[in-house]
């Protein structure tokens, strides 16, 4: 998958250094991966969260959480949000 928007990722590993490896490692693993659908993101991932279209990792363990916009068609992931999980329950996710 192409990812746009590691800039992102990277504002939020400046500043959690605690998560740093657990958001490499999942950015490693979506960029090789070939999503063609939701169920697709769920059987890597069990516990990621679909909601209208979008999807939300736990990133080290419950403490943080990254929002994602999926294009499959064209193998593009878009990096909405990423932040604690208090930062998460007010995000509007739509």
């Amino acid at each position: 998958m192409k990812v746009i928007g590691k800039g992102v990722l990277d504002e939020f590993k400046a500043k959690h250094s605690d998560a740093s490896a657990q958001v490499n490692s999942w950015l490693a693993e979506v960029e090789e991966a070939e999503w063609s659908s939701p169920m697709d993101v769920k059987q890597r991932y069990a516990s990621a969260s679909i909601i209208d279209g979008n999807i939300v990792f736990n990133i080290k363990g419950n403490n943080y959480r990254l929002w994602i916009k999926v294009n499959y068609k064209n193998g593009i992931v878009l990096i909405k949000e990423v932040g604690t999980h208090s930062q998460y329950m007010k995000w509007v996710i739509k």
